[in-house]
């Protein structure tokens, strides 16, 4: 199964950075997987709404310039899907059972385009809390792994 993590701006926490590269390591022995980045919009701490959703229109296209046609979209959301890991991990198999690549993209600070959202197939919530983008690929590479050491049948390290 391929799995791709299309994510607006780069680690740049070393703590996440390190983070991400091991569950990345360890995802190995279940699916192909890829990260790319998009590049984030510069700005200011203050924005007004419409300066907002231009940024996250400019974010989104990048977002969506990355994504293979084919794929079946998962956008992280607030409000999306909440699953447990045992439904998670059962959701990840039908997908690989039906030999679907998945991509799974995740905004900026200010969250996903209403067209990144719109051409997504499903949403998926981490949580209701809401997550630094940052903190949101982490989780999701950590539930991922959970997901396939589920569907594996095996213990997770604790």
């Amino acid at each position: 199964m391929n799995i791709t993590i299309l994510a607006v701006g780069k680690l740049k926490d070393k703590f996440f950075e390190e983070g991400c590269q091991e569950y990345a390591r360890r995802l190995a022995r279940y699916c192909t997987l890829s990260v790319q980045e998009a590049a984030d919009e510069k700005a200011p701490e203050t924005l007004s709404p419409a300066q907002e959703l231009q940024v996250k229109e400019r974010e989104g296209k990048r977002l969506l310039s990355l994504l293979d046609p084919r794929d079946h979209v998962i956008a992280l959301t607030v409000t999306g899907k909440a699953y447990t890991s045992e439904a998670m991990a059962a959701r990840i198999g039908r997908l690989r059972d039906e030999g679907k690549n998945v991509s799974f993209l995740i905004g900026g600070s200010l969250g996903l385009s209403k067209e990144a959202v719109d051409r997504a197939d499903e949403e998926l919530s981490l949580s209701q809390l809401t997550l630094p983008h940052r903190l949101a690929r982490l989780v999701l590479l950590e539930q991922l792994y959970r997901s396939f050491k589920i569907l594996h049948h095996e213990t997770y390290h604790k």
